[in-house]
């Protein structure tokens, strides 16, 4: 279960990655053109939204089913002196979780702009913080491997 789970962790990650450097990108091209905010964008980051809280939900069963979660209980705090457990068992989930919390905040806080301008500018911003996350903390020995 926990290959299949990581297997599929890392599958997800790509599209996650794709579709929410898309909405980045639509946004930014958006709020330079100062465009309408079409449904297109809409959908582009809604899907980004969608496909991140996804990665999220698994990633989160992931932690919890990993066989390097027991080095809390056996070496307690010094599991912060490892760095590879470090990341595994906290700088990337949190740094992630706190980029996906940047990222609803965009899309909370476009809904409630009243102009064009207003709502890319959100979704550029939130966004963009959240992908400059997500791709601080990629295992890139891990996942190019």
């Amino acid at each position: 279960m926990y290959s299949t789970l990581l297997s599929l962790h890392s599958t997800v990650a790509y599209a996650a990655l794709g579709v929410l450097t898309l909405a980045v990108i639509n946004a930014f091209l958006g709020l330079t053109s100062k465009s309408l905010f079409k449904s297109k964008d809409r959908s582009i980051s809604l899907v980004a939204l969608m496909v991140c809280h996804i990665q999220l939900a698994i990633g989160l069963i992931l932690y919890f089913v990993t066989p390097k979660l027991e080095a809390w209980s056996t070496l307690g705090m010094k599991v912060m002196a490892d760095s590879t457990l470090r990341t595994v068992l906290v700088e990337h989930p949190f740094t992630n979780i706190l980029a996906l919390v940047c990222i609803t905040i965009g899309w909370s806080k476009h809904k409630k702009e009243e102009s064009n301008n207003g709502k890319f500018k959100k979704i550029a911003l939130f966004y963009a913080i959240g992908l400059v996350l997500l791709l601080a903390m990629i295992p890139y020995k891990q996942w190019l491997a």
